[in-house]
């Protein structure tokens, strides 16, 4: 999960949200697209829980998540800070292959990747096995991970576990340096990770970040 940083709302969605009964669904279609567009610019063409590539051309490759349900919470659902683009989460597949939104459901989160305080990055660690996890094994934390957004699923441990093993693997080929010059390399890998092209960022990009901080530190020391 990757930090959001809100853009300004689309026009549409505040002059929709002026008008006497305006609810998400009588959001008219082409309000609605904006708001999607919106919502993968800032993301990066990521899912907001998994870090899975949202595939141009959404819909049908994206939903528009509101972090507190429109079922309890109908006076946000067209808050836009409450709105976040998630991918489908194998909508549709048995509830045990389910993620992100669509396994959430109606659920409450205390993980929220538009916050500051604290910043969901510093929340997780990853391991070789792509499984994410609480970074001080927070039961609640890993409650949510687990069993509210199934982000330990295989198919999304496969593919943070790629991650991993690439960055590793590139890491190990340059650790004979002096310290000084792989703390460089390090930190250089780093910041390739957290920009964006195309203004995309790459798919679980945090497992990378996370992986390059934890060399760096120890090679500060």
């Amino acid at each position: 999960m990757k930090q959001i940083a809100k853009i300004t709302e689309p026009d549409s969605l505040l002059q929709h949200r002026a008008k006497p009964s305006a609810n998400f669904d009588n959001l008219p279609s082409a309000a609605k697209e904006e708001l999607r567009q919106n919502l993968l610019s800032e993301q990066g063409h990521i899912c907001c829980y998994c870090m899975k590539r949202i595939p141009e051309g959404c819909p049908p490759h994206m939903k528009v998540e509101h972090f507190k349900c429109q079922a309890r919470f109908g006076e946000l659902q067209l808050t836009y800070s409450n709105l976040l683009g998630a991918c489908t989460g194998n909508e549709g597949q048995p509830k045990i292959k389910q993620t992100c939104d669509t396994k959430k459901g109606n659920k409450d989160l205390t993980i929220n990747p538009v916050s500051t305080s604290p910043i969901c990055e510093t929340l997780f660690k990853y391991n070789a096995q792509g499984e994410i996890s609480s970074i001080d094994n927070n039961a609640d934390i890993n409650e949510q991970l687990n069993n509210v957004l199934n982000l330990n699923m295989q198919t999304l441990k496969d593919g943070r576990r790629e991650i991993y093993l690439q960055v590793q693997e590139r890491v190990r080929r340059e650790s004979r340096k002096d310290k000084t010059s792989f703390v460089k390399f390090l930190e250089q890998e780093r910041t390739k990770w957290l920009k964006r092209t195309d203004n995309k960022y790459r798919p679980y990009c945090c497992v990378a970040v996370y992986y390059l901080t934890k060399k760096i530190k120890r090679n500060q020391n």
